[in-house]
């Protein structure tokens, strides 16, 4: 057996929309949404009575994916905390930008949190993690060669 492909990368978000905006400031192109219910959801997931609001945005090339998603049932009983970036478990997604300070302007109007400081790696890249949606932690690398 082996992989065919990596086919996106999910994560649960408060606001649908607000994320939306978020990776389409940065980027990203709007796929397509939809809500999904039923014994099928139910059965994937391993809960019941699953009513999910969905939304796929894609990078401009086609290649990448992330799925969003908000519920509106069942109701979560927890949520994730805001940990150091070194916390096993932590989601993070990295995307190769133009010009990362402006990317990063434009992401603070979204609500993007510094985490640390834009930071630069010899004459290969600046790079640099924001907080978005959920809190998770995206990163900005713009490279120099």
């Amino acid at each position: 057996m082996t992989i065919h492909r990596m086919d996106h990368v999910g994560f649960v978000v408060e606001d649908l929309a607000a994320a939306i905006a978020f990776f389409v400031e940065l980027g990203l192109e709007l796929e397509g949404q939809t809500t999904v219910e039923g014994a099928w959801v139910d059965q994937l997931i391993g809960l019941e009575g699953v009513r999910s609001d969905i939304a796929v945005v894609r990078t401009p090339d086609g290649q990448g994916r992330v799925e969003l998603s908000t519920f509106h049932r069942p109701v979560a009983t927890s949520s994730a905390p805001w940990e150091p970036v070194n916390t096993p478990g932590i989601p993070r997604l990295t995307f190769v930008v133009d010009a990362v300070e402006d990317v990063l302007d434009r992401l603070r109007g979204h609500g993007a949190e510094l985490v640390g400081e834009l930071a630069q790696y010899e004459d290969y890249c600046r790079y640099c993690y924001v907080r978005g949606p959920a809190g998770v932690i995206i990163g900005l690398v713009e490279e120099l060669r």
